[in-house]
């Protein structure tokens, strides 16, 4: 039990350390530079956006990457199998339809500002949780709700701009059915030990319609409906989903910029998502000879690899180029014509071995 509790701690010492050294470079505070040293790097410059008016869409600022600029939704898949999305097209917006599932993007993300423009169906129909109810999930897995509150009255914890069964806004800004509204999203996503025990919680912050209605919550895990689950360790990044909760619900304008994470400061590959049925394919054994043997597995949507009697998480770079962090280590699959999983390449340095899969 002892030694338990010192390989916890090293890990928190560990892991704070890799952050302050690797992030510090990049702090407001460091204390490497001089008050007023006209050596310390400048930021970067870029041009910032302009507002949107209930007429006409705003301009996104020059560093954020587009998600839906009115034109399509190229940027988009269906969560449930990472088809093409299924919802609607209209003037300028897209729009939820029912029965269809919910969307998410193709690119997954981590710490991040979110802006997202929403508006009520009109006229307004049912009351609750049955009008104009949608919502926005960071990372697939922690919600802001969407739904239409103005002049109607749910429970708190699930209102417009409510962190769904977990907080309620600070107020309600909402604006009548049929009017864009708008989410400007701060996200910073939760960090994790190498054991999977959780090292810091998400913390998010929301303005609606301008007004802050949370601010710089600490979230007690994911989100979820007459649940409260405790935090699984996940991938850094993940895909923004938007729900379908069969009400036509529409968005429009929808930008994202990502927001400095120490481990894109390090020498890693950038980390691309998986739906967990492309990962399937490259579960089981492998074996390098008779006396060694590496297993994939997958718990929670991630994929580990185990090597003698250690089990690390595997990061993927491409659908079949997988790396771990903190570590040189390369995992590389070979598929047949068919699509199925014959072999994989282990890399650590200059050294590399192949393995059959069995």
């Amino acid at each position: 039990m002892l030694r338990k509790k010192y390989f916890i701690a090293i890990c928190v010492v560990f892991a704070l350390l890799v952050f302050s050294g690797i992030y510090s470079v990049y702090s407001q505070t460091n204390p490497h530079w001089k008050i007023h040293d006209l050596s310390r790097p400048n930021p970067p410059i870029i041009t910032p956006g302009t507002f949107s008016t209930q007429d006409a869409v705003g301009k996104a600022p020059s560093d954020a990457i587009i998600l839906f600029d009115g034109s399509d939704l190229s940027a988009w898949v269906s969560s449930s199998d990472g088809k093409e999305a299924k919802w609607n097209m209209g003037d300028g917006f897209f729009e939820t339809v029912k029965g269809t599932g919910s969307i998410q993007t193709k690119q997954a993300f981590g710490d991040c500002q979110l802006h997202i423009e929403w508006a009520a169906p009109v006229p307004p129909k049912g009351k609750g949780q049955g009008r104009g109810n949608s919502g926005v999930y960071l990372m697939s897995k922690y919600e802001v709700q969407v739904l239409d509150c103005y002049e109607n009255t749910t429970y708190a914890d699930g209102q417009t701009a409510a962190l769904y069964g977990q907080y309620p806004p600070l107020v309600n800004a909402c604006l009548p059915p049929g009017m864009w509204q708008v989410y400007d999203i701060v996200f910073h996503a939760p960090r994790f030990c190498k054991d999977g025990k959780l090292l810091k919680p998400a913390r998010i912050t929301v303005f609606h319609n301008g007004v802050l209605v949370q601010d710089h919550v600490e979230l007690k895990g994911p989100t979820d409906w007459m649940n409260k689950l405790d935090y699984s360790v996940h991938p850094d990044k993940l895909p923004i989903m938007l729900q379908d909760h069969s009400n036509p619900v529409r968005y429009r304008n929808i930008w994202i910029r990502e927001l400095p994470n120490p481990a894109d400061f390090a020498n890693e590959p950038k980390e691309v998502y998986l739906i967990p049925k492309q990962k399937e394919k490259y579960l089981g054994d492998y074996e390098i000879n008779k006396n060694h043997i590496m297993n994939i597995s997958m718990e929670n949507d991630q994929l580990y690899i185990r090597l003698s009697k250690t089990k690390w998480p595997l990061y993927s770079s491409s659908e079949t180029e997988f790396f771990l962090k903190d570590v040189d280590v390369q995992v590389g699959f070979d598929i047949d014509k068919d699509g199925t999983v014959t072999s994989l390449t282990f890399r650590h340095g200059d050294s590399k071995s192949e393995a059959k899969k069995i």
